[in-house]
């Protein structure tokens, strides 16, 4: 009983803390969750993606092999070229990922881009330059087109709501240990409760006065004396 009674006055002290501390908790709360908002909207940069898909009749062995040509510099620097890039190809090769799909001969060339109708140009042109070059690299030519890269305009990246959604969160937690912080660094005496873990014995209290009852006893005095005054 003495365990349970314990651990209910630790959590009513922990709810009158932040009851007390309220101001502060929501403070900062909005403040996190406005500069979240502001970063989400002004500070991130969006991204596109834009995947091509090619069929290459190879082993597996071979597969990877050819995976690693499509991001080789001879392959690239034709792109580069083709679409007049303003980077190097290496450059090029960082907004490039290539993979198989599901293990299969179906190989899969996706570009991030900051524009969304150039990943898919990039994307397109790769594969185009790739199935032109290979047969001059490695005398293959089994390498046909499965499905041309088209515009996604939706970005990758941007998520506005959910920078919110975890700002709040944490202006939430940041809000809540700065109350506690602050609480502790108080050390002003709310209760007999305080008293007792000072080793102080209360000897009286002094009851709240209510302002309102207050102010009414005294117009009401106010009133008999008025009333004593004219007898």
């Amino acid at each position: 009983m003495d365990g349970e009674r314990a651990k209910e006055i630790n959590i009513k002290e922990l709810f009158n803390v932040m009851r007390r501390q309220l101001w502060v908790i929501a403070a900062v709360t909005i403040l996190f969750t406005v500069c979240g908002g502001l970063y989400a909207k002004y500070y991130t940069t969006p991204l596109y993606q834009s995947s091509t898909r090619i069929i290459i009749g190879a082993t597996q062995d071979n597969m990877k092999t050819l995976q690693v040509i499509i991001k080789d510099v001879t392959v690239l620097q034709k792109v580069v070229d083709e679409l007049d890039l303003q980077i190097t190809p290496e450059a090029l090769a960082g907004k490039i990922n290539v993979e198989s799909v599901d293990e299969s001969q179906v190989v899969s060339i996706n570009v991030t881009d900051t524009d969304p109708e150039m990943a898919a140009r990039i994307a397109n042109t790769t594969a185009t330059v790739f199935k032109k070059e290979i047969p001059d690299i490695l005398n293959f030519k089994d390498v046909r087109y499965l499905s041309p890269a088209k515009v996604n305009p939706y970005s990758i990246n941007e998520n506005e709501t959910r920078t919110i959604a975890i700002s709040f969160i944490i202006g939430l937690m940041a809000g809540i240990g700065l109350a506690f912080l602050l609480d502790s660094l108080d050390d002003k005496i709310r209760g007999p409760r305080e008293l007792d873990a000072l080793g102080i014995t209360l000897l009286g209290s002094i009851p709240k006065i209510d302002q309102r009852k207050l102010q009414k006893s005294q117009q009401n005095y106010e009133v008999r004396s008025e009333s004593v005054d004219v007898k």
